[in-house]
């Protein structure tokens, strides 16, 4: 149990730090994923080979292969995510625990909002 004031926030600075990298951790994997499907989109619309053949194409086959190789690429990268939501979530509830004792003990620890940021 942390009796010092200060020895207390610089806990409280440290578990937000971590809980951020976390964070940017699982941002990183969206925006890689997000980069990939960039990446296929051009590739799926070119399989519309209906105006050749005198028909429109379908826009819901574009759209099934869109959320089928999202599907793919997502679940490529399922248990690096789910570790890291895991790991957030206990960060999240030791922040909090955190700052119920800090209240329960009449010292107040700086609130911060979600992601770490000052309300």
């Amino acid at each position: 149990m942390m009796s010092n004031p200060e020895q207390r926030a610089a806990q409280f600075t440290r578990m937000e730090s971590a809980r951020r990298q976390t964070q940017h951790q699982l941002d990183l994997i969206d925006r890689q994923i997000t980069r990939r499907m960039t990446t296929i989109i051009p590739q799926l619309g070119r399989r519309q080979s209906g105006y050749r053949r005198g028909k429109a194409p379908e826009p819901r086959a574009f759209l099934e292969r869109y959320r089928a190789n999202l599907a793919a690429i997502t679940a490529e990268r399922q248990p690096e995510i789910d570790a890291l939501s895991r790991k957030l979530a206990r960060q999240d509830a030791a922040i909090a625990a955190l700052r119920a004792r800090a209240g329960s003990d009449g010292k107040v620890v700086a609130a911060t909002g979600p992601g770490g940021r000052q309300p």
